[in-house]
């Protein structure tokens, strides 16, 4: 087994940061939601430092941040339900 966490962390940075949360913070902009905007936000934040945490070698902050991370995305995707 490979023991490269580099490309698993900028794995990890690029899909919450860039793909996901990307397009939430973006949906939230479109419909002027605020509170959904910065569900997003803290969202992407969790995301990039757990890439951080992994690239520490740090996996339970690593779960804690990536269980964090989702829940702000769920939070922000039922916010912007009508």
């Amino acid at each position: 087994m490979e023991d490269n966490y580099e490309k698993y962390a900028i794995a990890v940075i690029i899909v919450f940061g860039a793909v996901i949360v990307g397009g939430l913070i973006g949906a939230s902009i479109g419909f002027d939601n605020r509170i959904a905007f910065l569900f997003a936000l803290g969202s992407a934040l969790a995301g990039w430092i757990a890439g951080h945490a992994m690239l520490f070698d740090r996996p339970r902050i690593y779960g804690v941040l990536i269980v964090i991370a989702t829940l702000l995305a769920i939070a922000s995707t039922v916010r912007l339900w009508p």
